[in-house]
């Protein structure tokens, strides 16, 4: 018979010889009040992907218009995927495309600077005194932090903070502090469910597994749960031991220093399957840190604008080089085709971590786990350096009240793209359309996340259009 667990510490931990493995969330281990069929008693999650560059936006005119767009065609609940978007088909109902937002501070500045300001709709200029702001996901951090093992989860390709307009980070504190990124897989899953002295640190380094020193106490906790909980538990088990594999393969890409000697060499040396192993491992991390409710908020910042970094090389995940000069290329032939190819590359990526959110039973309350999270997957750059009309995927929330299956376009009928040919670039022409303020759905996001708050960033009002 199993043991009512409601006084076992949700932070507990497995041990073995000196290493210590965080146990997921049990739902016989929540006090009664908190396992109740209410579904405002499921725990809130925010996770915000960010990806450079911008996407392909070609002319209607186009050839390219009809396959490689990356926005959808149609409106409404009338759409229709191109295939740079198709892999998102199959999740149609658990996501909304958003066109035609913007942060207004940010429409004149070169899309080069905007990961800065995704999340924080801070005024940042070219030149002058540097001051940022909160990002939304801190926001959401001081509200629900103090629940879980750790407030946030901050993590980035390039890792770091990068420099003032170049961020490596998208996370910023309540003075606009840039919180630095963690790059490595390996790191975050240490930090997650690993404590481990010395000795357990030596066996880590010769890639033997965490797990086997722990399955003596991992066996006997096992007997005491519930039915439920012994499926959740050997499900845990087997995604931490796949994920600790992924790290050891992944790590070994990440590590690799920014090229010194012979870029073809360099190149040549490096598997092209390894940057998609590894952005696969780093959605995993956030993916398991929900799961075991280690923290409620996360980032990732895919790759950094301009080029720079270990991130540019990621479109070799498709068989291209650089992934910010897919960008400069869409004026040759093929150019729409091969940027649309990485971007769906990435959205196949982020399709699959939506997927494995909506696939897994929320641990200790209702509905799937992506019912309970919130992702916020896009860019602040549409069109070849343009600061407007973000490509914007707002997915999950369900039991947060969120109404999916719907591609909303305020982007007005012939949004600003094409390739540039030379020229004013298309940031610095005229705008003749405004944009929406983001900081409407973000403070939507916050308030349907269960804050009490009518504004982001100074700016004030919502946007009930997401909602049911």
């Amino acid at each position: 018979m199993a043991a009512n667990l409601n006084q076992l510490d949700r932070r507990r931990f497995l041990r073995g010889s000196g290493a210590a493995l965080a146990l997921p969330l049990f739902h016989s281990s929540l006090p009664l009040t908190a396992a109740s069929p209410d579904r405002q008693t499921n725990p809130k999650r925010l996770a915000c992907i960010y990806f450079p560059d911008g996407v392909p936006m070609p002319l209607r005119e186009d050839p390219a218009y009809q396959d490689w767009s990356w926005f959808p065609h149609g409106a409404g609940t009338e759409f229709t995927f191109t295939k740079c978007t198709e892999v998102f088909q199959p999740l149609r109902e658990d996501l909304t495309v958003l066109s035609g937002f913007s942060h207004p501070e940010a429409r004149r500045v070169h899309g080069h600077r905007n990961a800065d300001q995704f999340l924080t709709a801070a005024k940042i200029r070219r030149q002058g005194a540097y001051q940022n702001s909160i990002s939304l996901d801190q926001v959401y951090a001081e509200h629900i932090g103090d629940q879980t093992r750790y407030s946030s989860l901050v993590m980035s390709t390039d890792g770091g903070t990068g420099t003032p307009r170049a961020a490596q980070t998208l996370s910023f504190n309540r003075s606009g502090r840039a919180i630095p990124a963690e790059q490595s897989p390996k790191k975050v899953f240490d930090m997650l469910f690993v404590k481990s002295d010395e000795n357990a640190a030596r066996r880590l380094a010769k890639s033997e597994s965490a797990l086997d020193e722990m399955l003596a106490d991992a066996r006997d906790l096992r007997e005491i749960l519930a039915v439920d909980d012994k499926r959740r538990f050997d499900e845990y088990l087997d995604s931490v031991r796949e994920a600790e594999i992924r790290v050891q393969k992944a790590r070994q890409w990440v590590k690799r220093p920014l090229p010194s000697v012979d870029r073809a060499k360099m190149e040549a040396d490096i598997s092209p399957e390894s940057p998609r192993l590894y952005v696969q491992t780093m959605l995993d991390m956030i993916y398991l840190a929900f799961k075991t409710d280690s923290t409620r908020v996360a980032t990732y910042q895919i790759g950094r604008e301009n080029g720079a970094g270990v991130s540019d090389r990621l479109a070799r995940a498709v068989g291209f080089n650089l992934a910010h000069q897919l960008t400069h290329n869409t004026k040759n032939p093929g150019g729409w085709k091969n940027l649309g190819m990485y971007c769906r590359f990435l959205n196949e990526e982020f399709a699959r971590f939506t997927t494995r959110l909506k696939e897994t039973p929320e641990p200790a309350g209702t509905g799937s786990m992506l019912d309970n999270t919130l992702l916020l997957f896009g860019s602040a750059s549409s069109a070849f350096h343009l600061s407007r009309n973000y490509p914007l995927v707002l997915a999950g929330g369900r039991n947060l009240g969120f109404k999916h299956g719907r591609y909303l376009n305020y982007a007005g009928p012939n949004p600003m793209g094409g390739a540039w040919l030379g020229g004013k670039e298309p940031y610095q022409k005229e705008i003749n359309h405004d944009d929406q303020p983001l900081t409407r759905v973000f403070v939507t996001m916050l308030q349907q996340l269960g804050m009490e708050t009518d504004s982001f960033a100074g700016a004030t009002g919502n946007f009930p259009e997401l909602l049911g």
